[in-house]
Formats: C-alpha cells, sequence, structure tokens
C-alpha cells in the first residue's frame, strides 16, 4: 500500500496553506446595506413623501411611507445574504469526508483538511475531495456530470495524466489518487472563483424608474416652489400658500412608483410560485416577459439526465424500444448477457438502465454464482463476469464494454470489425452511447484464464443508450418559436450527438453547430457575429457557457439561462435570467439562479415567460394610470395659484383621499387584470424600447387632461350656477372621483372594452370602485364628513353634470383606444 503522508508532515502543510475550502467575500450588515439604499433617489422620494405628511399632521399616512421604506431595506438586506448562499454552497459541496493515507493507515478526516499529496481511498458512493492524480485504478468510474455536464460516467485508468476532480462522484470501482489541486486551484474553486467575480447589473426597468422619478421629483419641487410663491403674491397669506405648495407636491410627487413596482413583483413571485417557479430575484420578473433568447444546457435540462436503452442490435438487425416486447427471445437472450456482465446493486446509470428494461418486459433472472471477475483495464475497456451454475455444471463468462474491445475478444477480422463498426456508427449518429456484448461457454473444472483475452468469446450484439428528452420540452420549444424566443442548446455532447438532439426537439437549427474548439479560437467580434445564426452549441466547456452568455448580451439580448450543475452556475448568475432546476439542480446552481424551476418541467418556463409578459403589461398600463389621474390633480391645484378670483378646489384631505383610491387599484386590480390576447404570439419587447416610452407618457397625459378638462368645464358650470365654494368643490370633486373610476374601467385593457372589463372575474375593480362611491355619497351627505372635507351639499340634481362627463370621457377614451387597435388588427 502507498504509505501517504504523516501526520505532522499534514498538520504543517494546512498550516501553511489553509483549508481547502473556497473563500468568502465578508457579507454586508443591515447598516451598510440601508445606507446604501437610503441614497438611491426612488427612496429618498419615498422619505420626501413620509415627511411631506408629517408636515402636514397626517402621521398615519407619513408611517406607513416611512415603513415602506424599512421593509425595502429588509428585503434588500436578505437578497444580498441569500446570494451568498451560492458561495456557502460551493463550500459545502467541496469539503465532503475523505478517506486518506495518514502515517500508513487509513482514517477519515473532513474534506477541507486534505492536503497537497495526499494519498486518497476512493470507493463506490465517495465524493472527491480534491482533484488529484489516480495512481491505482480497479474499475474506477466517476460520475463527472456537476463540472462537464455529462450524464456518461468516465473511466480512470492508471495513465500518467488520468485526474478525478473535486466534487466528482464514484460510481463504479475503486481507487487510490494523490492530491495535486486543493481550494480555489480545482475545477471546482475555479467555478467559485468565477461567480465572486461576476456582477449582476439592475434591471432595464430598474434604470429607467430610478431616472423617471428622478425628473418628477425635479420638477416637482420646481413647480411646488412656483406654487408657493404664486399664492403668496396673488393672497398674501406665506403659510396658507406653503400648505398650498405641500398639496401641489404632494399631486407631483408620485410615491405609488415605487410601492406598486415592489407590490408588482412580489405578488407575481407569489403567482409564479403557484406555476412551480420559484423567484429567488422578483426584478426578473420583468426581464421575463422581455426574454429573447432561452440558451438551455442539454443534460438534465432538455433531457432527464438519466441512461435508457434506446436500441438493440442483434444479428445485425436494430430494434429499437418501441418493438422490444414484439421482438421475443433473442432481444430476451441479449438483455441476459448484459444483466449477467453486471455487478448487482449497481449505481451506474447505464448498468441501471439494463435492470429498469428487464422490468419493463417482466424478464427475471437468477445470477448464479460468482466465480471471478476481470475489471475494465487500460489493456481491455471492457468488463467480464464468470457465474457457474449449481455445482459449476455449467461456467459462462459474460462480457460487455467499448465495441473496439470487444470486437478484438472475439477475434473478429478486419473485414468483420470494419462491418460491426458500421453499426456502431449508425447508432452513434442518433446521439446514442454504444457497448458490445459477448458471451463463452467455459469447460467445466478447467482453470480460469488471467486475461479477458483467454476466453473463446462469441459476439452476442449491441445495445445502444440514450439520455431520453423530456416529453414537454418540444411543445415548449414550439412555444418559444412563437413567441419570437430564439432557443439556442448549450452541450457537451460531439456534434452529431447535438445535431440529432437538436432535431428531435424541433429546434431550429440547419446544421448549424458552433464546437467549444472552433468557439476556443474566435475572438469577441467574431462570435458575436456567429452567434446570431447559431442555436447549437458543442462539446462546450462551463468557461464558454459563460462567454456565449456574455456575446449575447453584447449584442443586446435578454438572456435567460437554464441549468442544473455546478457548472452552470456563474452563466446562470451573469445571465439576465438565470433558471435552475429545482429537483435534481445543484444548490449551487439555485442560489447563483434567478429562478427555480420546483418541478424541473422545462414547460414551466414558458408558462413564467407567459405570466412575465403579463406582469409587464399590467405594470405598464398601472404606471400610465398613475401619470394619467395625476394630471388632473397637479391641475386643480395650480389653477386656483394663478387665478385668485377662484375657489380652491383640492386640499390635502382631498389629495389624500385621491390616493386611498389610487394605491390599491394599482396595487391589487391591475396587477390582477388578466392577460392580453394574444400575448404569446408577439414578439418580445426591443430591448432598445423604453418601459415607459415618450408614446406611452403622452398617450397618459392625453387621458389625464381629458379628465382635467370634463373637471375644469363642470367646475366653471358650478360656478357660473351660482354655487358656494362648498358646492362647487363638491360638485367638481364628484366628477374627479367618478372619472377616475371610469380612467380605471377603460385602462385595464388596451384590447377589451370596458363592459368586458366589468364583467370579467377581477373582483378588487368592483370592490374598489363600490367602495369609492360609497366613501364619496358619504362625504358630500354626512354633516361631520363635509365639515372635513369643506363641503356642502347643493342636491342631488346637481350631481348630473358630474355623471354626464364621466360618461363622456369614458366614451372619447374608449373611441381612442378602438382606433389605436386598428394599425395591430390590420
Amino acid at each position: 500500500m502507498v504509505k501517504g503522508l504523516t501526520s505532522a508532515e499534514a498538520s504543517e502543510k494546512l498550516k501553511n496553506h489553509g483549508y481547502n475550502e473556497l473563500p468568502s467575500a465578508k457579507p454586508k450588515n443591515v447598516w451598510q446595506i440601508a445606507l446604501e439604499v437610503i441614497r438611491e433617489p426612488l427612496f429618498l422620494l419615498l422619505i420626501s413623501c413620509s415627511l411631506v405628511y408629517f408636515v402636514l399632521g397626517d402621521y398615519s399616512e407619513g408611517t406607513i411611507l416611512f415603513c415602506w421604506v424599512f421593509i425595502i431595506i429588509f428585503i434588500t438586506f436578505y437578497q444580498h445574504r441569500k446570494t451568498e448562499k451560492s458561495l456557502a454552497a460551493l463550500r459545502q459541496l467541496s469539503s465532503p469526508r475523505a478517506l486518506v493515507i495518514r502515517d500508513g493507515i487509513e482514517i477519515r478526516i473532513a474534506g477541507r483538511e486534505v492536503v497537497l499529496e495526499d494519498i486518497v481511498i476512493l470507493h463506490e458512493g465517495d465524493r472527491v475531495p480534491a482533484d488529484a492524480l489516480v495512481i491505482e485504478s480497479n474499475n474506477l468510474t466517476v460520475d463527472e456530470s456537476l463540472l462537464t455536464g455529462e450524464s456518461i460516467p468516465v473511466i480512470k485508468t492508471e495513465h500518467s495524466d488520468t485526474q478525478v476532480f473535486s466534487g466528482s462522484l464514484v460510481v463504479q470501482g475503486t481507487g487510490v489518487a494523490k492530491v495535486v489541486l486543493t481550494g480555489t486551484k480545482t475545477q471546482f474553486g475555479k467555478i467559485g472563483v468565477s461567480l465572486q467575480t461576476i456582477q449582476q447589473e439592475s434591471t432595464r426597468l430598474q434604470r429607467e424608474m430610478k431616472t423617471l422619478i428622478r425628473n418628477l421629483f425635479l420638477g416637482g419641487a420646481i413647480i411646488s416652489a412656483g406654487v408657493i410663491l404664486a399664492f403668496y403674491f396673488t393672497r398674501g397669506n406665506f403659510l396658507f400658500s406653503l400648505l398650498n405648495g405641500l398639496a401641489a407636491a404632494m399631486a407631483l410627487l408620485p410615491e405609488e412608483f415605487p410601492v406598486v413596482l415592489t407590490i408588482f413583483l412580489a405578488l407575481g413571485g407569489w403567482r409564479l410560485s403557484k406555476n412551480k417557479v420559484l423567484t429567488r430575484k422578483p426584478s426578473a420578473i420583468e426581464t421575463l416577459g422581455s426574454a429573447t433568447v432561452l440558451c438551455s444546457d442539454k443534460t438534465g435540462t432538455i433531457t432527464q439526465n438519466k441512461m435508457e436503452i434506446a436500441a438493440l442490435a442483434y444479428n445485425d438487425i436494430i430494434s429499437y424500444k418501441p418493438d422490444f416486447k414484439t421482438q421475443g427471445k433473442e432481444i430476451e437472450e441479449l438483455l441476459r448477457i448484459l444483466y449477467l456482465a453486471s455487478p448487482s446493486n449497481s449505481i451506474d446509470p447505464m448498468e441501471k438502465a439494463i435492470n429498469s428494461t428487464l422490468n419493463d418486459l417482466e424478464i427475471h433472472l437468477d445470477e448464479g454464482k460468482i466465480l471471478k471477475e476481470y475489471p475494465i483495464s487500460k489493456e481491455f475497456i471492457a468488463m467480464t463476469r464468470v457465474l457457474g451454475s449449481e455445482n459449476n455444471q455449467i461456467v459462462t463468462a459474460y462480457c460487455k464494454g467499448a465495441p473496439e474491445t470487444v470486437f478484438q475478444l472475439c477475434g473478429f477480422s478486419e473485414a468483420v470489425t470494419a462491418g460491426k463498426k458500421q453499426l456502431v456508427q449508425k447508432l452513434a449518429e442518433k446521439g446514442y452511447r454504444v457497448l458490445a456484448a459477448a458471451r463463452s461457454i467455459c469447460s467445466s473444472g478447467a482453470a480460469l484464464p488471467d486475461k479477458q483475452s483467454g476466453f473463446d468469446f462469441e459476439f452476442t450484439g449491441l445495445v445502444a443508450f440514450e439520455d431520453p428528452i423530456r416529453p414537454e420540452v418540444p411543445q415548449a420549444i414550439k412555444d418559444c418559436n412563437e413567441a419570437g424566443i430564439k432557443v439556442i442548446m448549450i452541450t457537451g455532447d460531439y456534434p452529431a450527438t447535438a445535431k440529432s438532439i437538436a432535431s428531435q426537439i424541433g429546434l431550429i437549427h440547419n446544421d448549424n453547430v458552433l464546437t467549444g474548439t472552433e468557439l476556443r479560437d474566435m475572438d469577441t467580434a467574431e462570435l458575436k457575429e456567429r452567434i446570431k445564426h447559431t442555436s447549437v452549441f458543442a462539446r462546450i466547456v462551463p468557461e464558454q457557457k459563460l462567454q456565449i452568455v456574455q456575446a449575447l448580451k453584447a449584442n443586446g439580448e435578454i438572456v435567460a439561462m437554464t441549468g442544473d450543475g455546478v457548472n452552470d452556475a456563474p452563466a446562470l448568475k451573469a445571465a439576465d435570467i438565470g433558471v435552475a432546476m429545482g429537483l435534481k439542480g445543484t444548490d449551487v446552481a439555485r442560489e447563483a439562479s434567478s429562478l427555480v424551476l420546483l418541478d424541473d418541467n422545462f414547460a414551466s418556463i414558458v408558462s413564467a415567460i407567459r405570466l412575465g409578459r403579463k406582469i409587464f403589461d399590467n405594470l405598464q398600463k398601472a404606471m400610465s394610470y398613475i401619470i394619467a389621474i395625476h394630471i388632473p390633480i397637479i391641475g386643480l391645484v395650480l389653477l386656483p395659484a394663478f387665478f385668485p378670483s377662484l375657489p380652491i378646489l383640492l386640499m390635502p384631505i382631498h389629495i389624500v383621499f385621491m390616493e386611498l383610491i389610487i394605491d390599491p387599484v394599482c396595487s391589487i386590480a391591475f396587477e390582477s387584470e388578466q392577460e392580453e390576447k394574444g400575448i404569446m404570439n408577439r414578439p418580445p419587447r426591443n430591448p432598445d424600447e423604453l418601459f415607459f416610452g415618450w408614446g406611452k407618457i403622452l398617450f397618459s397625459l392625453l387621458k389625464g387632461l381629458l379628465l382635467l378638462a370634463m373637471v375644469v368645464i363642470v367646475y366653471f358650470f358650478s360656478i357660473n350656477e351660482g354655487h358656494s365654494d362648498g358646492e362647487v368643490r363638491a360638485i367638481a370633486f364628484s366628477l374627479l372621483i367618478m372619472g377616475n373610476v371610469f380612467l380605471i374601467l377603460t385602462s385595464l385593457s388596451d384590447s377589451r372594452n370596458f363592459l368586458s372589463v366589468i364583467f370579467e372575474k377581477n373582483v378588487a375593480i368592483w370592490i374598489i370602485s363600490l367602495t369609492a362611491f360609497t366613501m364619496l355619497l358619504l362625504t358630500i351627505k354626512i354633516t361631520w364628513l363635509q365639515k372635513i372635507f369643506s363641503f356642502d351639499f347643493p342636491g342631488y340634481y346637481h350631481f348630473i353634470p358630474s355623471l354626464l362627463g364621466g360618461v363622456l370621457m369614458l366614451i372619447l377614451l374608449e373611441l381612442i383606444k378602438i382606433i389605436r387597435q386598428k394599425p395591430v388588427n390590420s
């Protein structure tokens, strides 16, 4: 046995080089996060608005807004701490228990205590604790799918340059390895370091919202100061002027924007969870609806990350899986040889697939007595098991392995070998992993040979394995194509296999495959051009997946990336939307992602995109409504400032009343509105298009100005009728409330009329509308409420102009909606 290090030598190395674990950045505390958040214009606006309410004496509204600041600080702090878990998960996975030789004896230690030149003993089921050179191998087979994405285990022999890698899993055999790399220098460690270097950007919506709110904040401050000066010079009372200036500020500063954005994303996350999609980063919800490219790792995402027998070849006739039950004894005999050539209770995926097929065909076999086993070696990439019947009257050797090796063991001539290789190539071109099987009847009582080549093998057939495609994938990709979303498949497989899989799932690829070798020789400019016309990437290593995502983003694409392995984590974090698998995915992948599929169902991605588009649409409509409803509020505050003879219409209490309607409407009614027709038959939003561009702003201004015009007309009409200031205020304010409700009804949908909206299952709009009308009726009828709102009751008859003005505005907006729809429908 290899001697290994002494305890003293290991301790010295551990002292000098530190633990075999990845570094972690020092997490920020809640006060650091709070300072960063409060400096943002969005949160300065919230704090300013709350102070305005405190100055006005409305402590409840001020307290609520101030509480929002602390809630968002907490959410931001929570999000920051969650991102640290990706590295914590990586450190935990990279530090399993390890069996090493110390002082000439085998002992188990924590994986993080493994040091350079340690001798590690590997058994079936062990997790490799560090990168190490293989110095002894007894059919050592390792699953490296967490690193490479490949589901097929790799056989490790005692070649001078053969390595096992940290984090990989031993699925078969035993081995001895000498540690050559630990910590951040391992393949696992490099992924951890790359995660630390990737900086996630703010979403386009977040950046636009900050800009819009900053501009509105500055504009509001200027106009508010102008109102104070105008009132002071026309009416002479500074305190009265200051109160009206503050009222103008309340009307101008749309504090609903940050609140609505937060609530939309929170409720969107809840709705996604009902569709088996967990939202780790709420900002990804609005980005999801704008996704233009979906990059998908093949293994475990498009495929099921397990092996199944796809075909069997017996007497040069290929039989595929659907025909197994009709082939009878020939298929049964080949499966029997494959089963008896495999160790029992194996965790090797291909051997598990053999057992699964036997169970499906209800074939039950007796293994017999094991006399000898010949493991895979450098000389023969095949394994043989010799079994004897009772009393060893019949002794048979069963062999399975690489086709070339089995052909050699069977003593085929060059001509026969060439013919068999054509059959192997035919199966390989379909993306299958092919093994060959053979058997040899031995003389009872005769000595067994030292090598597998000592048997007189008879070739029995070929077996083809596949990593089956998830059944829902073809339809999901079809839906993506119809929605204008380009799907890119990234895999470590050979090009022929990748093209075969792409064709099976309906991926549009035109036989254009870009390999990792070609990618390595490309500069950034060439890759950006090639990637526009490529949908299949083969023989890709983890670093290149990240390179692909970065090239797509450089082309202006909004990139969604799915994955489940550790190797996917950097690309998941770099993508605009990282989508990890929840059931079979690693902790590292989940922590680095924005969304997690709880059922690992590829179709859930399409549902998430549909919901993302709906959320995006409804958020736009909510923001449009906020701007529209603030126009009449601003206009009615400014009007008396420049015309001293006119009665003041809106005071702070009236604006607070309006806010009680606006806030729930934006956050509940718009959020729960159903999706627009044909939402998945339109292309993704242009990445260069502003979330709230000038076209949308002007249309919002038009709606607001129309409502303002109706209120002003009724306002002057009531003054000319000789009503008192309190009666004028009550009549005009009633129109403002009714017009607000009608504005909501026409704004909820861009493709359906207001009658359709009324009779939909949007309970929130019914509750809010009835509550608004009830509260309005109470304020104009109950005496103590009349005093608070400075209203006088003019009689029900005098409210008819208010109702007619609101209905006329609704009709005009519906006509505008029909006119705007015509170019779309034509």
